[in-house]
């Protein structure tokens, strides 16, 4: 009886224990965000402002990943663009003017910017269906996408953990050109 109640308390410790594991997905997305995080891209998880088209294309619903770069010595305009047919296209200022819930920029308003205006977006196969928008304010260049459906299987079937580096680096490399890109035309 004392080596069933034994196992009993064993198989009930081991329980708990594996309960505390984080699934794949929680590790998968982890080594994303701390990568992102060590090549300064500044990952959060935010609120969809109410300009982007969030989960099922509705816009401001849901949370998303949101990566930034701040860069040094640049000053760029306040403005937005959403995806559209894999292209940048200015946002619309039609829904409002605030860039996100907990921005001090309420009051200012968004510039219309054309110079990233039909850009090929020129991202990584396996991250480019899940980019929805980019934001551009003072020194930092902000993109919003669907990070979580990068690194789960049923979404991107073609997810390898040793390409995370590498598409996170064409990421960061596209959006120092395009933040110049803007500056020139600023």
């Amino acid at each position: 009886m004392g080596m069933w109640i034994a196992i009993a308390i064993v198989l009930f410790v081991l329980g708990s224990m594996m309960a505390l594991k984080p699934s794949g997905i929680d590790q998968r997305l982890d080594k994303l965000r701390m990568t992102a995080r060590r090549l300064q891209l500044n990952p959060k998880l935010v609120t969809c402002p109410d300009w982007v088209k969030g989960r099922d294309n509705d816009s401001g619903r849901g949370m998303i990943g949101q990566y930034g770069l701040v860069l040094d010595n640049v000053k760029l305009p306040l403005t937005r663009y959403q995806v559209l047919d894999g292209q940048w296209r200015p946002a619309s200022n039609a829904n409002s003017n605030n860039i996100n819930a907990s921005s001090d920029n309420k009051s200012l308003p968004v510039q219309a910017n054309f110079s990233l205006d039909k850009e090929p977006l020129a991202l990584p196969a396996s991250i480019e269906p899940f980019v929805k928008a980019l934001l551009v304010k003072s020194n930092s260049i902000i993109i919003y996408w669907e990070d979580i459906a990068y690194v789960r299987l049923a979404t991107n079937p073609t997810y390898q953990q040793q390409a995370i580096e590498s598409d996170l680096l064409i990421m960061k490399e596209n959006l120092e050109k395009w933040a110049l890109q803007m500056q020139k035309s600023a």
